[in-house]
């Protein structure tokens, strides 16, 4: 089924998002309906950085926008042909950069895809197909056994005084008869007074027994109140922290609305118990009426539990988030985010009655120097039950904004306490009132502790600050808690880098993987359970060596997989994290060709490389490396199409592709082969970089002196640039390095291995069928903009002499 089509047959909820995405002039809902099926036909992410291609879908765009026109015309849509007639006079502005366009375009079926993806999630989660622990799941069945003994009970009760009532009107009826009637038999009298003794002591049975059942009925509420408010619900919010970031919790909240709602129907019901209990005793009363006696304390306690539970019932259902930010609880002054609150207790009858207002910081630490903000935008609204995709009461605040209060240059605070922009933390605080069946209650809520930014500079370290808080603390409003913050182990620690990685590309970190982070923070343990790290460690202080932190290099990995590397790394075919001392163990006893990437552990960005196998003449094994490839090089062309095309010059400058197999043993056309390109030759779509393709060509250099291939801060991970060529080589100083001036090799900040002196130099090339520079780059014409500094290339051979 086409996108387009799939998008249209949402659930009001998501088309929401969806009218909300395109609540823009950027790309009208009209185009993208009318040219659905043209606009998911092409190759929109290729044209972003192809110009050629670009301008021909521009130009086809609109053709399509013109006949579209026509159709309306024929049509007689007056209003239709003015807005095709409007939205192509906007789309001439992409004229001179077509690119911008496809960009554009892409972004937006990006977007669109997210909608899908969290749609497909929800559905799952109401079918229950969210996998659940046996013990979770027997908990459940637990508590819906009580609580259908809890209706049962009620439903009970209600029969209970349905007696009572026609058993006080018969003695109300025989009681008036008596005193009506004459009796001139004393015995008769006296008989008829033992028969309206005997009703009135029945019913001052019953009604004991009904206050009895009252209290029992009240006790169970309260024990299924407490298991709810103080053990379900606590869970919830601490899974929903965990799922803030990343950990794959189920954090739906229809099986805790189903639960809250029957408790409070169930204390809705005494209420009305009591009431009619007050109104029989009304009607007929007489000394030790336990009605009278009892009736008052009862009435505070059923009323003290509905308060508590209704306090405890309005929850913020998804926590505050910028559209497009790292994650939730990051927030930018002047930049739009969202929240939703939700109130557990479900009554129709309250739809669209109860106004839900925002502020920030309503109990603000005494600080010196903690800003104040104001919220912005539409900060009232009203619980419904349209919003939500399962009809619960949710207020859905979509267009929030922040700004920062300037008046008397932030809070004046008796503590002395210094905390960064991104280590202080404000709650977004929520309150409204239920008004329900003369019962009045004020709620308040408030949100998991956010992180205020005004550059997106401050983005990264802002999300460390998320990532530890929500990873350690549990108090949800303790907004000091980096004045005095406590070290995570390593359990903890490990478990939070696999949510990063699962949550963005579905896939974690594997044992190996994790082992191998926990040795480059802590050292070769025999085991890390009582290894620790400071939160200074993580996000404060560069890794020795680096000039940037250890969460830096790990978001950087993050970003470059899910941009650049995720199906790569989804299948298994990246081992990623492991160190160039196991690098050789795992290669060393492998066959020719055998090869593995890894992450680069000196590019702060993020970057990945490829080692392989061969052997010398004497049988050595001899472990070799490329340069790391950053995300200026995997925009220009895919890392499966860099390893299909690498090659390596030996002998008589014969090119050979020295990776053969994918460690352990798969060929690597078999690992790869799926996410090749099908076209080649003139028709690739690398054509854009040079005459044919871009490919990655290294040759062995045999001439003294030798210069040493680049490092990856130790032995061999990349290769020395020579005259400007592409990667990370070429923008490490922003100027060319001749094989007579190498580079130096600096020791790798991440690991503590040996350097040792490299066997063979590879050289990194730019080749276009071997010809020679000057078949490639004729002296009237410019290089290709590869997107990074490239000056005029030479041939192998020329470099060597």
């Amino acid at each position: 089924m086409a996108q387009w089509e799939r998008l249209n047959q949402l659930h009001s909820v998501y088309q929401q998002q969806l009218h909300e995405l395109y609540d823009r002039d950027a790309l009208p809902m009209d185009v993208r309906h009318y040219l659905s099926a043209w606009i998911e036909k092409q190759e929109w992410e290729r044209a972003a950085r192809d110009h050629d291609l670009a301008m021909v879908l521009f130009q086809v765009l609109l053709e399509n926008l013109d006949i579209q026109h026509s159709r309306f015309i024929q049509e007689e849509s007056f209003l239709m042909q003015h807005n095709i007639r409007r939205y192509k006079q906007n789309f001439q502005r992409y004229q001179e950069n077509p690119c911008a366009l496809a960009s554009m375009i892409q972004w937006f079926l990006e977007k669109e895809r997210e909608i899908l993806e969290s749609a497909d999630l929800a559905e799952q989660v109401q079918q229950m197909q969210v996998q659940q622990s046996p013990m979770e799941t027997d908990n459940q069945q637990n508590l819906e056994r009580k609580m259908a003994g809890l209706r049962n009970e009620v439903q009970c009760m209600e029969h209970t005084l349905l007696c009572l009532e026609e058993q006080q009107d018969e003695f109300d009826f025989k009681y008036k008869t008596h005193k009506m009637e004459v009796a001139a038999d004393m015995s008769v009298k006296t008989e008829q007074m033992k028969m309206l003794q005997t009703l009135i002591n029945r019913l001052n049975e019953c009604r004991k027994t009904m206050l009895s059942d009252l209290v029992k009925l009240l006790d169970r509420s309260e024990e299924l109140q407490n298991v709810l408010v103080m053990k379900e619900l606590v869970e919830w919010q601490r899974r929903q922290q965990r799922a803030c970031i990343g950990a794959p919790h189920n954090i739906c909240l229809d099986l805790l609305e189903k639960w809250f709602t029957c408790v409070a129907v169930c204390l809705f019901q005494v209420r009305k118990f009591l009431s009619k209990l007050e109104e029989l005793m009304g009607k007929l009363t007489y000394q030790q009426d336990p009605v009278r006696s009892q009736k008052p304390a009862l009435q505070n306690r059923v009323d003290t539990l509905l308060t508590d539970l209704l306090k405890s019932a309005f929850v913020v259902e998804t926590q505050p988030s910028m559209p497009q930010g790292k994650g939730p609880l990051v927030l930018r002054t002047n930049v739009q985010f969202s929240v939703k609150t939700r109130l557990l207790v479900k009554f129709p009858e309250l739809n669209h009655a109860m106004k839900v207002n925002v502020c920030m910081d309503r109990e603000a630490p005494q600080v010196k120097g903690y800003r104040r903000f104001n919220v912005l935008g539409s900060s009232s609204k009203a619980l419904n039950m349209a919003e939500s995709q399962n009809g619960g009461m949710v207020a859905d605040f979509r267009h929030l904004t922040l700004k920062e209060q300037k008046s008397g240059g932030g809070g004046k605070g008796v503590n002395d306490i210094s905390l960064s922009v991104t280590e202080e933390l404000h709650v977004i605080n929520f309150h409204t009132v239920f008004e329900l069946h003369d019962l009045t209650v004020e709620l308040q809520t408030s949100s998991i502790p956010v992180v205020i930014i005004s550059n997106s500079s401050q983005q990264q370290s802002a999300w460390a600050s998320i990532l530890w808080y929500n990873m350690l603390c549990q108090d949800t409003k303790d907004v000091l808690f980096f004045a005095n913050y406590p070290v995570a182990t390593w359990e903890q620690l490990g478990e939070m880098l696999s949510w990063q990685f699962l949550s963005a590309t579905k896939r974690g970190l594997d044992a190996n993987q994790l082992d191998m982070i926990a040795h480059k923070l802590f050292g070769k343990q025999q085991n890390y359970d009582a290894c620790k790290m400071s939160w200074s460690k993580f996000s404060k202080e560069n890794a020795t060596g680096a000039n940037f932190t250890f969460s830096m290099w790990i978001d950087g990995i993050l970003l470059l997989v899910k941009t650049y590397l995720e199906n790569l790394w989804r299948d298994g075919s990246i081992m990623g994290f492991v160190s160039k001392a196991k690098e050789k163990t795992l290669l060393k006893k492998k066959q020719r060709g055998t090869f593995l990437l890894r992450f680069s552990e000196s590019v702060r960005d993020g970057g990945i490389t490829f080692s392989w196998v061969e052997y010398t003449p004497t049988g050595e094994p001899d472990i070799k490396s490329v340069m790391p490839f950053n995300k200026v090089d995997l925009t220009q062309i895919p890392l499966h199409e860099i390893i299909r095309n690498f090659q390596i010059m030996e002998g008589e400058n014969v090119p050979q592709n020295p990776l053969l197999y994918l460690y352990p043993n798969t060929p690597k056309d078999q690992a790869f082969g799926k996410y090749y390109t099908e076209k080649s030759g003139d028709d690739s779509p690398y054509i854009k970089y040079i005459k044919t393709k871009l490919v990655f060509v290294s040759k062995e250099n045999k001439l003294e002196p030798k210069s040493p291939m680049y490092s990856d801060m130790a032995e061999g991970e990349g290769l020395e640039p020579m005259n400007g060529l592409s990667g990370e080589a070429a923008g490490l100083n922003g100027e060319c390095h001749p094989l007579g001036s190498p580079l130096s090799a600096d020791p790798d900040p991440m690991l503590s291995d040996t350097l040792e002196p490299p066997e063979q130099d590879l050289l990194q090339f730019l080749s276009s069928d071997f010809f020679s520079a000057t078949d490639l780059l004729p002296d009237d014409q410019g290089l290709p903009d590869l997107g990074f500094p490239v000056s005029h290339l030479q041939p192998c051979e020329a470099a060597y002499q």
